[in-house]
């Protein structure tokens, strides 16, 4: 049987003033006024360069259990498990390692745009920290090792507007996790405000909204001969 897994990550962006004046000039680079100067700044978080990892989700489709890895950098809390998930706090690196740790285990890694996004930060944060991968998330873009709902939904660029999970969820009637009242926009200010507990609980909301989308294309949308 194949040992699947969801995958989700939470980021959020460096602090700004803490890039070197070379580097802010360049973030800065097309900012032509005061609201594209704050939504560059606000986009650090979608690059592993210029962002970090603060939750990394985690849940086996097949039986509802995971984790939830999250950043708590002042203060490591105790272990928490709530309904089959378990929380564990831990530096970036720290996480990472355990990440690492745990996906090796699974043949198939289930995603909604991670090729676009969650791996390729997962593997350079990593290596930003000396972590080396044991499992390749970036495979050949057909070989659902990686199933990337974003490709599959979409036909691999068939269709070109791809959209949101909030989006794809509400098409097919599945709860989203925007419906909860948190955000991904919300992320760094939680952050902020060391609320790390409930942004890995956000994450969790996306771990099942992204199974719930899984298995639907597996019913509905893929086509298995025979059938």
């Amino acid at each position: 049987m194949t040992k699947k897994l969801v995958l989700d990550i939470e980021t959020i962006g460096q602090d700004f003033d803490s890039f070197d004046e070379s580097s802010k000039e360049y973030i800065l680079k097309y900012a032509e006024n005061e609201d594209e100067v704050r939504a560059a700044k606000e986009g650090l978080g979608f690059s592993p360069l210029t962002g970090e990892i603060v939750a990394i989700g985690m849940l086996n489709p097949d039986t509802n259990r995971g984790a939830v890895y999250y950043q708590s950098p002042e203060i490591q809390q105790e272990p928490v498990e709530e309904d089959g998930i378990e929380y564990v706090s831990d530096t970036e690196a720290g996480i990472l390692r355990k990440f690492w740790e745990t996906v090796k285990h699974y043949d198939q890694i289930i995603t909604f745009n991670g090729r676009g996004f969650d791996a390729p930060f997962l593997i350079l944060r990593s290596a930003m920290h000396e972590i080396k991968p044991t499992k390749e998330l970036m495979p050949n873009r057909y070989n659902l090792s990686h199933c990337d709902l974003i490709d599959l939904l979409t036909f691999y660029g068939a269709v070109r507007r791809k959209f949101s999970l909030h989006m794809w969820c509400k098409a097919f009637g599945i709860k989203s996790p925007k419906e909860e009242g948190v955000t991904g926009y919300e992320v760094p200010e939680l952050f902020k405000e060391q609320q790390y507990l409930t942004i890995a609980r956000y994450c969790v909301g996306d771990l099942y909204a992204t199974k719930e989308l899984f298995e639907y294309w597996e019913k509905y949308v893929k086509f298995s001969p025979g059938q």
